[in-house]
């Protein structure tokens, strides 16, 4: 996804006083009511990440296509199995909440599903893939901070398909650290190149030039 280059992330302000401390609500709470309580425009989403409401419209063409190709060719990997490859729900994990562009769960989610029905649960999710969005702030969001989120969260697998990192790049990331917060393996290839999902329902799924396109040129 996109950052609007207008809007900052929204977030709420510090809780300071001991009163507030001992009585308030905590932040992530807070932050939680306010995203639920969000009625934006057609054509824009929002995340909690690190603290902070992120608004952004939908992906530009190239992104859905490359993450559409990246569904449709997981779902044959997976077919007549236990998991399947999902768009456009909302993952949460402790008041925190992401919407990846495709991600691996369950084919049968009902039990992994939110108490309030808004999303499906982090832990019932085996692999995430962003395809990362131009601009400055959401080629950091999508490097940086989801990177550090989905560890967080114990995601197993994390894959970028970054068409901003020279002619193209994709990053498998695994063996999440949650408390550092780190991915303790990882494995970048320059498209034109093959790589491997090495573990997980999609051990053995190839990303190569028939999702990302050849390489890019300057």
């Amino acid at each position: 996804m996109t950052a609007l280059a207008q809007e900052a992330p929204v977030t709420m302000p510090e809780i300071t006083t001991p009163e507030d401390t001992t009585h308030g609500p905590d932040l992530d709470e807070v932050l939680w009511q306010a995203w639920k309580a969000m009625e934006l425009p057609e054509g824009l989403r929002a995340e909690i990440i690190e603290g902070f409401i992120e608004v952004s419209p939908t992906g530009r063409f190239a992104q859905g296509q490359i993450a559409n190709r990246l569904r449709r060719a997981l779902d044959k990997h997976l077919d007549e199995g236990e998991w399947a490859a999902y768009q456009d729900i909302n993952v949460v994990h402790d008041r925190k909440v992401w919407i990846p562009d495709c991600f691996i769960a369950p084919e049968d989610p009902e039990e992994h599903i939110t108490d309030d029905g808004i999303g499906i649960k982090a832990s019932a999710v085996q692999l995430i893939v962003e395809v990362v969005s131009p601009g400055h702030d959401g080629i950091e969001r999508d490097r940086e901070r989801k990177r550090r989120a989905y560890s967080r969260a114990g995601i197993p697998v994390y894959v970028l398909i970054d068409d901003h990192d020279g002619h193209g790049t994709v990053t498998v990331l695994s063996a999440p650290s949650p408390d550092e917060a780190v991915y303790t393996d990882a494995h970048c290839v320059a498209y034109g190149t093959e790589v491997t999902i090495p573990e997980g329902p999609a051990k053995g799924f190839v990303i190569g030039d028939a999702i990302t396109g050849p390489p890019r040129h300057a």
